[in-house]
């Protein structure tokens, strides 16, 4: 099997990691079967020794000057050091040693050597900003001014794009320090003790003498993994180590063409999982050159909302349809449910940690223990609500730019935003949301499909008109013009008004369409932004009314058509029988049929397009329809897209 990537013309290698478990595996030299719990066994003694083998190299290499050494890229002698980890180590003669008496080949020692090196290489970064910190450290780190702004974006390692909230975080941390001990911390390794070694292998760090990876030459949904592990956890020689052979069931998003990459293992809960790393070939995304694009805005309950806008030749931008929403409100208020309780939790643990001490035989060390584990579960449940939230977010907004052939996906930068100043409820909601993971997985999903997703700034995206620039007045709903709020959005200028998403979004797509010019990679993630908003392209980052109607003019042209009375109100003519004697009971009054069912959950919940109206002091979100979304809780509005300049394949609906 070639171990090469065959591309063609117009595509590009994308890596991606699927994840699997190893349930069974064979001793290919006697034939022995291990179970689920053996393969667990002998996987953790070989991932014990080497995060001991990497914890040790951390620990002594844990200082300013060897990290420093690592992060200038260069040996010694001045050349360039490897990209790989433990060849960089291995180059500047960093060793890790194996525990007296126990004999590992060379490729363990490498996978060490690779876990170290890659935490010292991440610490360079964090070493180089809290450097800058400290030698603009503000008089009042509380708040800094503009000028202190600049200067310390001067000198942080690429501040000048750096999210001010990486920076604040920073500044919090050393002001703890701070209010600690009496005095600033000296550099980064004063203030952060060594990281913790995870127990994980590293099998991409080794070759076919410790593992080796191949599909299967028949069934593409099979693969055969082989390395060789430890039948004891402190080996004494070479003959305590065997090879074992482990199948592998390939999950269904690895394609056919994928080539496999060897994994890394770890045990959690009794099981050897499995990340698989594999690559295959996708269309290559262009930075420039767009003509539909697709529009993200956040939202806090209205998670994102979305629509498309296409660029016509003589330069004037028009919207497609009226957009669309991800409404997400009964999935936040669980998790915030949870939160709370976490909370509860984590307070009630404190205090009886403060209680016990370091006591094992107190009566509350039982109590403890149960608190402790509850914590876990409750934490496993929120991080498993917010991974689905935001899947199901990610592929939602896809399926958006596919379905309207868009080639581009805009959404705004919000990672410097900070929750303030709007209540300790309001602030906790908005420091929770899951932005990050959801932009992640729509650069995931969406490259699959050629299609690149481009930040831009945030800038009055919802303060100015997405018709005129003019900035909005923002009311409470529209049935309530007089009453001062955020939702509702009017243009005192052009007379536009709308929900306040729905105009956000078409300044985000308009913005990205006349600045895409400015859009700029990133070598190391491959992301793609729009950094700076120039003024020229950004007063033509309007978007033209459309003079297409939505239907026939109503209009009135004349006096009104006289009405024939009717003889009888509007209801049920015949009056309803007297209440019988026996257990029946009587035929209702009204329109409503004797045979129709009572109407589902969702048909009593808002969830217009648009806003109409604030909703009552004390509501719930009473979710969606069984059957309508991953949750009871999320659902997505259906798409109203107005007539398109050109043919969109698949239809006009997502």
């Amino acid at each position: 099997m070639s171990r090469r990537l065959q591309l063609a013309g117009g595509e590009t290698s994308r890596t991606a990691c699927a994840r699997g478990v190893l349930r069974r595996g064979f001793e290919e030299k006697t034939g022995e079967t291990l179970g689920r719990a053996a393969m667990a066994q002998r996987v953790d003694w070989c991932a014990a020794l080497v995060s001991g083998m990497s914890a040790e190299l951390l620990n002594s290499r844990w200082n300013t000057r060897d990290v420093g050494v690592l992060a200038s890229g260069v040996d010694a002698q001045g050349h360039k050091l490897p990209s790989h980890a433990w060849m960089a180590l291995r180059r500047l003669n960093w060793r890790a040693m194996a525990p007296q008496g126990v004999r590992v080949n060379d490729r363990i020692v490498r996978m060490a050597q690779e876990q170290a090196g890659r935490q010292l290489r991440s610490a360079g970064w964090r070493a180089g900003l809290t450097a800058g910190v400290l030698a603009t450290w503000p008089a009042d780190p509380a708040k800094r001014t503009t000028k202190e702004w600049d200067e310390v974006r001067d000198a942080a390692p690429g501040g000048r794009y750096l999210p001010s909230s990486v920076i604040t975080s920073r500044t919090r941390q050393i002001s703890a320090f701070t209010h600690e001990h009496g005095r600033l911390p000296g550099d980064l390794f004063e203030l952060e003790t060594a990281p913790r070694a995870a127990r994980l292998l590293l099998l991409s760090a080794c070759d076919a003498q410790q593992a080796t990876i191949e599909r299967h030459e028949t069934d593409a949904d099979r693969a055969l993994l082989r390395l060789q592990l430890p039948t004891r956890p402190d080996p004494q020689s070479y003959r305590d180590w065997t090879w074992v052979a482990c199948p592998i069931t390939l999950p269904p998003t690895i394609p056919a063409s994928a080539v496999l990459h060897l994994p890394t293992l770890r045990v959690r809960l009794g099981q050897v999982r499995v990340d698989l790393a594999y690559s295959h070939p996708v269309p290559k995304t262009a930075r420039s050159g767009h003509r539909v694009a697709l529009g993200v805005d956040w939202g806090l309950n209205t998670l994102l909302t979305a629509g498309a806008t296409r660029l016509h030749n003589d330069g004037t931008i028009t919207a497609l349809g009226v957009g669309c929403m991800f409404r997400a409100a009964g999935v936040l208020a669980k998790q915030h449910r949870l939160r709370r309780e976490s909370e509860h939790l984590q307070a009630k643990a404190d205090h009886y940690r403060r209680l016990t001490g370091e006591d094992t035989s107190h009566t509350l060390a039982a109590k403890l223990r149960v608190l402790n584990g509850e914590l876990r579960r409750v934490s496993d449940r929120r991080s498993n609500l917010n991974a689905a939230l935001a899947w199901a977010a990610a592929r939602w907004a896809v399926d958006q730019a596919i379905t309207t052939s868009a080639t581009v996906i805009y959404i705004e930068d919000l990672r410097s935003m900070e929750a303030r100043t709007m209540g300790r409820t309001m602030n906790t909601r908005l420091s929770h949301q899951v932005r990050g993971k959801i932009r992640e997985h729509m650069r995931h999903l969406a490259a699959e499909v050629g299609i690149p997703v481009v930040t831009v700034p945030a800038r009055n995206t919802s303060k100015h008109c997405p018709q005129c620039l003019v900035p909005l007045r923002h009311r409470k709903a529209p049935d309530r013009p007089a009453t001062p709020g955020w939702k509702w959005a009017m243009c005192p200028a052009c007379g536009w008004q709308g929900d306040r998403d729905q105009g956000a979004w078409r300044r985000i797509a308009a913005r990205g369409l006349t600045h895409q010019a400015e859009t700029v990679t990133d070598r190391a993630t491959g992301a793609m932004a729009i950094h700076t908003i120039v003024d020229t392209l950004e007063t033509r980052a309007v978007v033209t009314p459309s003079n297409d109607k939505a239907g026939p003019d109503r209009s009135k042209t004349g006096s009104t058509r006289r009405q024939a009375t009717r003889p009888a109100p509007r209801r049920r003519r015949a009056p309803s029988p007297a209440t019988p004697s026996g257990p029946a009971g009587k035929r209702p009054e009204g329109h409503a049929h004797t045979d129709r069912p009572g109407l589902p959950r969702a048909a009593h919940r808002n969830q217009g397009v648009t806003t109409i109206s604030t909703l009552t002091p004390g509501h719930r979100p009473r979710g969606a329809a069984l059957g309508a979304g991953f949750h009871w809780h999320a659902h997505a509005t259906p798409p109203r897209w107005g007539p398109l300049c050109g043919p969109v394949p698949g239809g006009a609906r997502g």
